[in-house]
């Protein structure tokens, strides 16, 4: 039987969406390499990859319901690393945020990462039970009380950009389980009326500090836009961009704007720019067709679930995923505000690869018990 087994899930293997995400996460760190080639992001990137394929096979080939039974401890355990990390001492402070915690030989530990997987498993966990109506309001305010805790902790490092990667998940989830559509109307209403409310509130009160404000009206207004301030960022990236063409920029390496020190953070927040002044315009379009197809799989994996509760959990991590592209993309193109959102499998990073590996490994695991009642 166990041999049985073992054959069953070599076959079942979801082996093109494996393969598919280390193929990004190698595309990623040449660029990491082109971006920085003095300094070790780019092996430690490896090293990540390393640990990350071991979570993800150990992920995969574990019963994903165990692993959501024991969803509320894993939970707990997540705000609990997100309130250490707040501890002085304790939670590293970088650019401001006190969002990090060292760690012996993986370094750089950042919590706010890898709480999104149990955050999911607690969602697809309440509403991956069978139903026969629509979602309640009292379920709803259950489920936006399962994201506030992690959320809330997390805007006190203070990192709005990650905090705002939260919220697809839910999003999705809602969405999934029969959610009336009244309430999805009275929210995109209420998100057009208060979003600039809460702007023009934030200004005034001075809750949005003038580099926030800076970094909005760099997109608003760019040709008015301080290119030595907070602009700088936006601009630099646009540039960088540009400067890729169709198949990529003809200058030498130390020519370039990551080399140059002109564009900032080009191994983290801006390598889809770095990508694009490499590559071009044609690289590009190949990263997001392999990306197209990483995430076609995940959805027929979510299709192919054998419950509700599986379903939830892979159509979270799109929902996260897409997302996460849809921001760090527009960051790089200068249509959206600079928050710090990395692009998946490939911004340097061992907290994001892995925790993006290990959501896969969920993925896998669903798919691999579609068969099993």
């Amino acid at each position: 039987m166990v041999a049985i087994l073992e054959k069953r899930s070599l076959r079942d293997f979801d082996w093109l969406l494996a393969l598919l995400a280390i193929g990004i996460v190698g595309f990623g760190t040449w660029q990491i390499h082109n971006a920085q080639p003095t300094e070790a992001y780019w092996q430690k990137q490896l090293i990540g990859l390393g640990i990350a394929l071991v979570a993800m096979l150990t992920i995969a080939f574990t019963d994903y319901r165990k692993l959501v039974h024991f969803a509320p401890a894993f939970y707990i355990f997540g705000l609990i690393l997100l309130m250490i990390v707040l501890v002085p001492g304790i939670g590293m402070k970088i650019n401001g945020q006190r969002a990090w915690i060292k760690m012996p030989i993986i370094g750089q530990f950042q919590p706010s990462e890898f709480v999104k997987i149990p955050t999911v498993l607690m969602l697809a966990r309440f509403f991956g039970r069978p139903r026969t109506s629509a979602l309640t309001l009292r379920e709803m305010v259950a489920g936006i009380f399962i994201l506030a805790l992690p959320v809330g902790l997390i805007l006190l490092e203070p990192d709005s950009g990650q905090a705002i990667t939260y919220f697809p998940l839910l999003a999705v989830v809602l969405f999934l389980s029969a959610i009336k559509m009244r309430f999805v109307l009275a929210a995109v209403i209420l998100s057009v009326l208060l979003v600039p409310a809460a702007y023009i509130v934030g200004v005034k009160t001075g809750k949005i500090k003038n580099y926030q404000q800076e970094r909005i009206n760099v997109i608003l207004d760019p040709d008015n836009a301080d290119p030595r301030r907070y602009g700088y960022h936006t601009l630099q990236s646009i540039v960088t961009v540009g400067k890729g063409g169709l198949t990529g920029s003809r200058a030498p390496r130390e020519f370039s704007q990551s080399s140059l020190k002109f564009l900032p953070e080009p191994h983290s927040d801006f390598i889809f720019a770095v990508t694009a002044e490499n590559t071009g315009f044609l690289g590009c379009v190949l990263l997001l067709i392999a990306y197209a197809i990483l995430l076609s799989r995940l959805i027929t994996g979510a299709r192919r679930a054998p419950d509700r509760t599986g379903m939830l959990v892979i159509m979270a991590i799109v929902g996260g995923f897409a997302f996460q592209l849809f921001i760090n993309i527009g960051m790089a193109l200068g249509m959206l505000p600079v928050i710090g959102v990395p692009l998946p499998l490939m911004s340097a990073g061992l907290s994001s690869v892995l925790a993006t590996f290990i959501a896969i490994g969920f993925a896998i695991s669903v798919q691999l018990r579609r068969f099993v009642n």
